[in-house]
């Protein structure tokens, strides 16, 4: 049997600080997505001190909501362990978390500025989807987010690299990718919605609904592949259910806001209006 070399998911230490690959990756999933959407926001004349108010607000709200969500559905383990609420560094963030309180916190400061929702979301949606695409990486450090058992030969016929195989190699026994299949989907879709936005006909809105409908497709199929899914009853899974919400939300809100007149705007106009 070849030697399996696991990578640590402590980068470095700088005296009583520990600092952990798993936050390392999603500060760098942040900055990329900061530094796309800034791009873009000047492009359609948003303005950078706009996006940079948001997004101070917008960043600490999302991951708080992530945690508190994870914790949520699973308080059975954390009111034996309140100490561990915390540990985010060890994992446990749920993205449809970071989703609605991203969301929660666009409305209310749209609404306070004067500026369309929709259009914020459009131009965010691209680094919302690469910043998850990266950011599933950190559960590849941490050995989580992972699917059921598998062979090494079955890992290897996916023409995978050694330094993956070995970190699915976990107490014992081999374990489906299931972050890099979401991975994998998600930087698709980053790729996508960045052919949408040269779109013509796209309207304000619909890039933001796209990146919903695409990301829940694959988040729907990815986990009903894992082991460690957040459960609402023994047989329920409650991100496939959110996901379900989300497609079915996204399509009709995208035929509902074209069929009442709603979505006036295309993507590629200038300006602030709602």
């Amino acid at each position: 049997m070849e030697k399996i070399q696991h990578l640590n998911r402590v980068a470095f230490e700088l005296g009583p600080f520990t600092v952990y690959w798993y936050g390392i990756i999603i500060g760098t999933g942040v900055l990329l997505g900061w530094l796309l959407a800034q791009r873009e926001s000047k492009k359609l004349g948003l303005g950078q001190d706009t996006l940079a108010d948001l997004l101070l607000w917008a960043i600490p709200i999302a991951i708080i909501s992530a945690r508190i969500y994870y914790v949520l559905f699973e308080w059975g383990y954390y009111q034996k362990h309140p100490s561990e609420i915390i540990a985010i560094w060890n994992g446990g963030i749920a993205i449809h978390g970071a989703i609605i309180g991203g969301v929660i916190t666009a409305l209310v400061f749209s609404r306070k500025k004067g500026i369309s929702f929709w259009k914020i979301a459009d131009i965010i949606a691209p680094s919302l989807i690469l910043g998850q695409a990266i950011g599933r990486w950190g559960n590849f450090m941490n050995q989580e987010a992972h699917g059921g058992e598998v062979s090494r030969a079955f890992l290897e016929n996916l023409h995978l690299p050694k330094f993956i195989i070995d970190q699915m190699y976990i107490n014992g026994t081999y374990y489906h990718p299931t972050f890099l299949y979401e991975s994998t989907w998600d930087f698709i879709g980053f790729l996508i919605l960045l052919g949408l936005r040269r779109v013509p006909a796209l309207k304000r809105g619909e890039l933001f609904l796209s990146y919903l409908i695409w990301y829940s497709i694959g988040r729907f199929y990815v986990e009903g592949m894992r082991t460690d899914s957040l459960m609402l009853t023994s047989s329920l899974r409650i991100a496939q259910i959110v996901s379900l919400v989300l497609i079915v939300g996204g399509i009709f809100l995208i035929w509902y806001r074209r069929s009442k007149g709603y979505a006036q705007h295309k993507y590629t106009e200038v300006g602030l209006n709602k």
